[in-house]
């Protein structure tokens, strides 16, 4: 069955950008970064951009990118904990009430590494453990290796999984303006999204959105947030 495309960029493109793509790509959701100075993206320009976002009519999957693997070849913080889970759940709530989601949303915590030490299970366990009786949903963005052992670490909670099994990392330049729509199981587990490329260089002259650099997803939904 045909999915949803969508795409994520760390840096917000601009409304511009960004109107351009829902008005001619097939494109309609986006990843929505919940930057904060002391997070592993520390950017903060996809804040305030909900209500226009939405607008425009684009679905959101808000991203909280928190402590990472300390083996992992990433940047950004490297010191997880439970204590830090539970501190960093109680943040991603905040900033999800400062951008006025709706109640129900669910946010997705940013794993970029695909392996899951006990250190990185502990603090994923108390990150969605921090949702209980939340007005929000935890997610998880993670390799579709570990997503089986994400959603085990709180099977009665089990979080919502954002799956990257990378058909490509470096995807370079990208023509055309309809994007697949492959099934999120096609990852090699029943996520409810799949990011399947990253560093895809949008190929098209003359439009605003040329040379933009993007991550390719689809999902179940057109709003993986909703």
């Amino acid at each position: 069955m045909p999915a949803s495309p969508g795409f994520d960029a760390s840096a917000f493109p601009g409304l511009v950008p960004m109107t351009w793509l829902k008005n001619n790509t097939n494109l309609v959701w986006c990843g929505y970064y919940l930057g904060a100075a002391n997070t592993s993206h520390p950017g903060t320009d996809w804040l305030g951009q909900r209500a226009a976002l939405v607008a425009l009519g684009y679905g959101l999957a808000p991203l909280y990118v928190g402590e990472q693997e300390p083996t992992a070849p990433v940047l950004g913080n490297k010191n997880p904990s439970a204590a830090k889970g539970t501190l960093d759940g109680a943040q991603a709530i905040a900033l999800m009430h400062g951008e006025g989601f709706p109640v129900g949303t669910t946010v997705y915590l940013d794993v970029e590494d695909g392996s899951l030490s006990p250190l990185m299970q502990g603090y994923v366990g108390a990150w969605i453990d921090a949702f209980n009786g939340q007005d929000f949903s935890p997610g998880v963005y993670c390799s579709h290796l570990i997503a089986a052992a994400v959603v085990a670490l709180r099977p009665a909670t089990a979080p919502r999984i954002w799956a990257f099994k990378l058909t490509t990392q470096t995807g370079g330049p990208l023509g055309g303006t309809n994007f697949p729509t492959q099934d999120p199981s096609g990852c090699g587990y029943p996520a409810d999204a799949w990011q399947w490329a990253q560093q895809c260089q949008l190929n098209l002259p003359g439009t605003p959105v040329n040379h933009l650099v993007v991550d390719l997803s689809t999902a179940i939904t057109p709003d993986p947030g909703g």
